[in-house]
């Protein structure tokens, strides 16, 4: 059964402060008179003051033994008897059949209705419509709480709507059910039945081999793993497709992944099906992204390879070149000799160290490796993958997702040069227009592709260039989403998830209120080139004045502004907060966070209609602290008494999934944003993002090899509060470009802080970033590296500005921009309503493109929004010095969560990539409990050191940080010891007030 606090049913305080009986429980004039009219017996009118305050706190009538003495006495001091009646008194009127006629004279005054036959029958309808979205009981009471109040219908008791909403839940759950197994036929069935069962020749059941994911991109790995998504797409084939909500559909995917074989057999019959329909199409769905992710890892190897060869290639002809080199100069020396142009040709022809075929052949061939030219060497290993790459593009069948249909017709002449094995292929055995249909070769392709006549025209092609050059295009217009793949996740086509016409014209102008920009093309373009202007202006005036920055010989130089001292008095209270802060366990932290925010109480089974397991406390506690802290199930086991192995992995799978450990996040910083400590570090208005690599083991898809940090693993990347807590946590692969996660951390935050601006690394000065994080309302404000590298854009053409006019070098096209507002704003609203996510669009929007005409408009207005940005960064010096504090605390948090990681050498030693995921969270939950419990006890300190005498003051203050781990204990024996005593941790709410007073 759900518990009564988990939901928003009204409950009493047990000890209301007088604030509160004063504002809650203290009768109006009309009130008085109402009951003065209508009650004249003392009890009764005691009972009427006492039945109609509290209906109006609690939205029913509650019996009056159960109503706290400090309320009843309020109320019942109101009544202004000598004598007011004595509780058993008004106990036994309670009981009375007077108790009905006063209630319902109490409903006509009110206006409310008691729930009959007619009510419960709606009541139970929104319970059902709840259920469609929601699992949770407690969500779907909650909604039925809101609708009760809003039809002025009186609140039944809390069992009613308990029971109300699990048969809603499970009626809901029947009716999927049941629409998803009555489209299978008999033999259909008996294919899934099959799956969950062990055949002889194989050691696992099929159920289990359908979870699989792809293992390190070998060629081995690649051919099993496509020959894997062929026979899932035959499968898939026979299966309906699920219209169920999205929520849902989540939930579902959920329960059928924690079930294993066996366990999915006894389910009943049509619930098995159905949650082996929808996890089957899901886990299709994922495989193609696997596809075009194993496609570009293979293609990212060739170019590694090739770029390693061409290396290799320079370094052993280096002798070669410097022959040629020295062939030249004696040619020159020849040439300038005084004489007839015979003699200086006899002279040429004497200094020839070779034949001069021999000499036109090595320079042909130097010059086709010029330049970096890495793509010769592309062919050797090309040869080895040809048969998966074509694979690959075969199963996640590309489609475009504009009009210019060439690279579809491409693949298409892939496909057919499959069984080819000549190296040149005439142009005419292709069926393609030589002049239309090669238009798109970038010109260091084309020298390699095709082979022209004497009068210009294409005669024939090198078939392995010709298929490199088309893979490497189908490589990039993924990216870009100018192709996408049909019922896949993360390649679809992002432009079904964007709102409608009729959406975006109801959402525009609230949008444009909440965002504080101009809607309107004209309008939005000339605040936009008025801003610039100004900044520019604003910055030109001052500059010669400004002694951090510079513009010498045409480049701008930015002095670095001199380093902050830190104050000896901050230095002296750190110092006697790390002797006076309590010596504790890292399990004892865990165990005081989780009593004070009731964590376990988050963690619910997924399939919802389990019980929950007795001492789930204890078991959520050593859950958090294996997997936060890296230890493993088993090492678990050896270091916490009482609990097994597979108690705390069992707890995991069914009981975790990445939106509980949000959830529990979230609650962590509510309650860390309630101290006044953290205030003094910042406003809560700024967040900085920085990404940390994690080890992983080789064997997974997201493990890349890390060219600055080395080895194999993936991104930890977090969104960190300027008050030093962890905002938001995603895992990423290290070849992923950082900068397009920079803003999902702000859209989907739920939490009480709520920043606004949000700083980052370099990977942020992309011009699309900065033209997203714009219309959504969020001010980006990255570290800059290379400024004097980066194009500063002129807000208006022919404008000159008399200091920083040798900072502009381009101009602006603002009727792009212009043209292109609607479809960008669409863009902004549909994030903004949950449709898409900022990365799936910036993951398109961060590759080039020649079709989407989007992505240069997007591109176009993030020049003009990272001018401005770059105006102010030169010209205000502390704005500098602001953005690298935040950014700093990004860095100092990724290394405070890393030393919470300690066990297993650091590595994280999952394969599965949603379990890799909850271990970040994990490890954000307790880095964030940690960090929540250290601000406890820093509060207690400094509360004590300032009764001792020391000086504590807001500068003392601001210089500290919660970061500490010199008092716990992180190693050895753990004992979960709930004996010991925790304080209350509302007393740290008010611990330093004397000190903000200060």
């Amino acid at each position: 059964m759900t518990q009564v606090h988990e939901t928003a049913y009204p409950r009493l305080k047990a000890d209301p402060s007088a604030q509160d009986l004063d504002e809650i429980y203290t009768l109006t004039p009309d009130e008085i008179t109402f009951i003065d009219q209508t009650v004249k017996r003392p009890t009764a009118r005691t009972v009427a003051f006492l039945y109609l305050k509290l209906f109006q706190r609690l939205g029913y009538f509650i019996r009056l033994k159960d109503v706290p003495s400090a309320i009843r006495q309020h109320i019942v001091a109101q009544t202004g008897f000598a004598r007011p009646p004595r509780l058993d008194e008004l106990l036994q009127f309670d009981r009375s059949t007077g108790r009905e006629r006063l209630v319902e004279s109490l409903r006509r005054y009110l206006n409310v209705r008691p729930l009959n036959q007619d009510g419960r029958a709606w009541l139970q309808h929104i319970a059902e419509t709840a259920a469609d979205n929601r699992h949770v009981v407690a969500d779907i009471i909650n909604v039925m709480l809101e609708e009760l109040v809003h039809h002025r219908y009186e609140l039944p008791g809390f069992t009613v709507l308990d029971r109300l909403a699990i048969h809603a839940r499970e009626k809901i759950h029947e009716v999927h059910f049941a629409g998803i197994a009555n489209q299978l036929d008999g033999k259909v069935k008996e294919r899934i039945d099959s799956l969950f069962k062990v055949s002889r020749d194989e050691s696992s059941t099929t159920w289990n081999m359908l979870k699989r994911e792809p293992k390190k991109p070998t060629n081995k790995e690649t051919r099993s793993y496509l020959q894997h998504i062929r026979r899932l797409q035959l499968l898939v084939e026979q299966l309906p497709q699920p219209y169920i909500p999205v929520p849902k559909l989540k939930q579902y995917r959920y329960i059928a992944r924690s079930l294993n074989a066996s366990e999915m057999a006894e389910l009943k019959p049509q619930k098995r099906y159905a949650l082996a329909v929808i996890y089957i199409r899901a886990q299709f769905a994922q495989t193609l992204d696997d596809a075009a992710d194993l496609f570009m890892r293979m293609l990212q190897n060739l170019d590694n390879q090739a770029r390693n060869k061409l290396g290799e290639y320079q370094q052993e002809h280096q002798q070669r070149t410097d022959r040629l080199i020295g062939q030249l100069k004696e040619v020159l020396l020849a040439y300038q000799i005084n004489g007839t142009d015979q003699q200086r040709v006899e002279a040429i022809g004497s200094s020839l160290i070779a034949d001069v075929d021999d000499l036109v052949a090595i320079c042909d061939e130097h010059m086709a490796y010029a330049g970096r030219n890495h793509l010769p060497f592309l062919i050797q290993p090309y040869k080895a993958v040809r048969a998966q790459l074509l694979n690959c593009i075969e199963i996640i069948n590309p489609q475009s997702s504009s009009e210019d249909d060439t690279l579809i017709r491409m693949m298409k002449v892939l496909q057919g040069l499959r069984s080819t094995r000549h190296e040149m292929v005439p142009i005419s055995l292709l069926e393609l227009d030589a002049e239309q249909d090669l238009q798109w070769l970038p010109s260091a392709w084309r020298k390699l592709v095709v082979t022209e006549r004497t009068d210009g025209r294409i005669a024939t092609i090198n078939r392995r260039y010709f298929e490199l050059a088309v893979l490497y295009a189908i490589r990039d217009e993924l990216k870009s989403g100018d192709l996408f793949i049909q019922h896949g996740e993360r390649y679809d086509d992002y432009r079904e998830q964007l709102v409608d016409d009729a959406t975006l014209a109801r959402e525009l102008t609230e949008y444009g209120q909440v965002t504080g920009i101009e809607t309107g093309p004209k309008a939005f373009t000339q605040a936009l080139k008025v801003a610039l202007l100004e900044t520019a202006e604003a910055v030109d005036a001052v500059f010669p004045e400004n002694a951090h920055a510079e513009i010498v010989d045409g480049r701008l130089i930015l002095k670095k502004p001199p380093a902050s001292e830190l104050l000896p008095g901050i230095r002296q209270i750190d110092h006697l907060i790390t002797e006076h802060m309590e010596n504790v366990s890292i399990v004892d932290v865990l165990i005081d966070t989780e009593r004070w925010l009731q964590l376990h109480k988050l963690f619910r089974p997924l399939m919802g209609t389990e019980s929950r397991i007795e001492e789930l406390r204890p078991r959520v506690i050593s859950t958090l602290f294996c997997y936060g802290c890296n230890l493993g199930p088993t090492q678990t086991a050896r270091s916490i008494r009482g609990m097994s192995r597979k108690q705390v992995a069992w707890l995991n799978i069914k009981y975790v999934t990445e939106e509980a450990l949000e959830q529990a996040i979230v609650k962590v910083i509510n309650a860390y944003n309630k101290f006044e400590l953290p205030s003094y570090w910042g406003s809560g208005k700024h967040a900085s993002a920085d990404g940390t690599k994690w080890n992983l083991y080789e064997q997974n898809l997201i493990s890349e090899h890390h060219i600055r940090y080395g080895g194999y693993g993936g991104i930890g990347y977090y969104h960190v509060s300027d008050k030093f807590i962890a905002l938001f946590s995603h895992f990423i692969s290290c070849g992923t470009y950082e900068g397009t996660h920079i803003l999902d951390g702000l859209m989907t935050n739920t939490s009480d802080i709520r920043p606004d601006t949000i700083h980052g690394d370099t990977q942020a000065q992309s011009y699309t970033v900065f033209a997203l994080s714009h219309l959504l309302g969020i001010k980006l404000m990255p570290r800059i590296r290379g400024i004097k590298d980066l194009v500063f854009h002129r807000p208006e053409s022919g404008k000159k500005f008399a200091h920083i006019d040798r900072l502009f070098t381009d101009d602006i096209n603002w009727q792009l921009i212009e043209t292109h507002l609607p479809d960008m704003l669409r863009v902004a609203v549909s994030i903004k309503l949950g449709k898409i996510s900022a990365s799936a669009i910036l993951r398109r929007l961060g590759t080039y493109s020649r079709k989407n005409k989007l992505y240069f408009a997007f591109k176009e207005l993030g020049k003009v929004v990272r001018t401005m940005f770059l105006l102010k960064y030169v010209g205000d010096v502390e704005l500098r010095k602001l953005i690298h504090s935040e950014t700093n605390k990004s860095e100092q948090f990724n290394g405070f969560a890393k030393k919470l990681f300690f066990g297993g050498e650091g590595e994280i030693a999952e394969n599965l990539r949603h379990e890799q995921r909850k271990v970040i969270k994990y490890n954000h939950l307790v880095a964030n409990m940690v960090i929540l419990h250290n601000v406890v006890g820093m509060s207690r300190v400094l509360k004590q050191l300032q009764a001792e005498g020391a000086l504590i003051n807001q500068e003392v203050l601001a210089g500290l940080a919660p970061y500490r781990l010199e008092h716990i204990n992180r190693f050895g024996d753990y004992v979960l010891d709930f004996r010991r005593k925790v304080e209350v941790l509302a007393d740290g709410f008010r611990i330093l007030e004397a000190e903000s007073a200060a």
